[in-house]
């Protein structure tokens, strides 16, 4: 039988909003108390009065305690709701995109909170990223192959939130066997992807359309793309005519990986790569005179919680100021933030900002976000994290 979890009075609101998350505050532990629970286990959701509100999965050690699956209290969470969640999600890719390379299942904005699947053709590569999920690893594989009929599926359960749900990191192939090389396209342009030990799932799948954007600015122009990874920004702009690209990333194994996607593509002619931190290699650039017309900064989350709120901030406003010391008199700037917790008006702030510093003049002329395979949930805020500013830069 299905265990009860019973809410405070009032606690019930943003469920009734519309919101998939429970906090452990908001449970009335005397009636249904936390630690009876095991980490995954399902539970009937109840308002104070005991009406139901749909069924959750449980982790009685994390501070959001259970995240509600269904709405209606009769699902059972097992293969068949995957089917139909899955088949749901493969048909807004299917009709977004034209080739099977996307983010499959994006956590909460799928109505799958905690789950994260990343599609690089007939490969498939999951993150568990909480106890529920981990729970029902086996219905999920199961689906997957009813669904997409995947020739490999690997996990990559070696998240920072895994360890706040008090799991293991974990990474193994599940079904088949992995390719040397698993090969995917984006805007026309063909990448190899470290599905293995490449961050997070091995490809950003989320800037696509803001990489999309900047490729149709980039003509003859010299590019440099900071934070590069393994070129996603760069290797396009080199692709869709950039004269020079250099790529700048602090892992050397990252720009290896640059360099094999610009031969990929027939451009290693086109591209450098540069290896060093990236607060002292703009430095260096500005010292030795370098200019460029186009610049990215696609930096990984320097605001991780609120509390690395203001130092973060001001390693944005750093980083923007000494990018822009690098733009010709009339150039472009990506500013680009995947911290959840930078609001964008607060990038516009950190742009305008190092505008300023330099005594130019600042023209907002992008504004991106996530893809639509990376779906926002509307009652859920923290679902919409990316953000993207194209501003044009230039003196009087």
């Amino acid at each position: 039988m299905t265990q009860r979890l019973r809410l405070n009075k009032h606690a019930d609101r943003r469920l009734k909003a519309g919101h998939l998350w429970i906090y452990s505050n908001e449970v009335d532990t005397k009636e249904t108390p936390l630690k009876d629970f095991a980490p995954g286990e399902t539970a009937l959701v109840e308002a104070a009065n005991g009406r139901a509100l749909g069924v959750a999965y449980v982790n009685p050690h994390s501070l959001i305690c259970a995240r509600v699956m269904s709405r209606d209290p009769d699902m059972r969470l097992d293969r068949s709701l995957f089917v139909h969640r899955f088949n749901q999600a493969l048909a807004l890719r299917e009709q977004m995109f034209d080739k099977p390379f996307y983010r499959l299942v994006h956590g909460e904005g799928d109505l799958l909170p905690g789950l994260i699947i990343d599609r690089f053709g007939s490969v498939l590569v999951v993150q568990l990223n909480t106890a529920g999920m981990q729970h029902l690893a086996d219905a999920i594989v199961d689906a997957l192959e009813k669904v997409v009929k995947p020739e490999v599926i690997v996990f990559r359960n070696d998240t920072g939130g895994r360890r706040q749900e008090g799991l293991e990191a974990q990474v193994e192939v599940v079904k088949g066997v992995l390719p040397d090389e698993v090969l995917i396209e984006e805007n026309g342009v063909r990448f190899a992807v470290p599905v293995i030990e490449g961050q997070k799932t091995g490809w950003f799948f989320d800037h696509r359309v803001n990489r999309e954007w900047l490729n149709r600015q980039v003509a003859g122009k010299r590019v440099l793309d900071v934070f590069s990874y393994i070129g996603g920004w760069g290797v396009q702009a080199a692709a869709n005519g950039a004269s020079e690209v250099l790529c700048i990333d602090a892992s050397n194994t990252a720009l290896e990986r640059v360099a094999r996607n610009a031969e990929l593509n027939g451009l290693h002619e086109q591209v450098a790569i540069g290896e060093g931190d990236a607060f002292e290699a703009l430095a260096a650039l500005k010292a030795e005179g370098e200019q460029f017309d186009v610049i990215v900064l696609d930096p990984p989350a320097f605001i991780k919680k609120r509390k690395d709120i203001p130092n973060g901030e001001r390693a944005y406003a750093r980083l923007n100021r000494e990018a822009m010391r690098l733009l010709g008199r009339d150039g472009l700037l990506i500013s680009a933030s995947c911290s959840m917790h930078l609001a964008h008006e607060r990038l516009v702030e950190v742009v305008r900002g190092a505008v300023r510093h330099q005594d130019r003049h600042g023209q907002i002329v992008f504004q991106g976000h996530q893809g639509p395979d990376h779906p926002i949930h509307p009652a859920i805020p923290e679902t919409a994290y990316l953000k993207a500013l194209g501003v044009r830069v230039f003196r009087d």
